[in-house]
């Protein structure tokens, strides 16, 4: 399974993006979703990551209020609402996604099996 993400782009501080993640395999379905990011510079970090049928959701402070992480099933496609965006949070934005039935280090990496290849977000001031 591969997962490409896309809707990045240059934005003014403020505006508004979706970032979609698509899944090459319509049969997968994954048990947890994620977005990752990476700022120059700075080790990659978890953004948003949810567990489709446990209904739970985690968001990092720094987005809280801010991002929404969702899926669309019939498209297979997961999604990321970013409001009120903010210079800070420009960096690349990867999806990860695994279809592991237990939990496994979700706030890392290493909780994820596929990975899709990154979406430039840059935010001017």
């Amino acid at each position: 399974v591969q997962l490409q993400a896309s809707g990045g782009g240059l934005v003014q501080a403020g505006d508004s993006l979706r970032l979609s993640c698509a899944a090459s395999e319509r049969t997968f379905s994954s048990s947890r979703d994620a977005w990752f990011r990476q700022a120059p510079g700075k080790e990659r970090e978890i953004v948003a990551t949810t567990r489709w049928l446990a209904g739970t959701t985690y968001y990092a402070d720094f987005v809280k209020g801010r991002f929404t992480i969702s899926r669309n099933n019939a498209k297979n496609m997961v999604y990321l609402q970013m409001n009120n965006l903010k210079p800070e949070d420009t960096a690349i934005y990867y999806c990860a996604g695994t279809g592991r039935f237990y939990d496994s280090d979700p706030y890392n990496e290493g909780g994820y099996d596929y990975w899709g290849q990154g979406t430039q977000v840059t935010v001017s001031s």
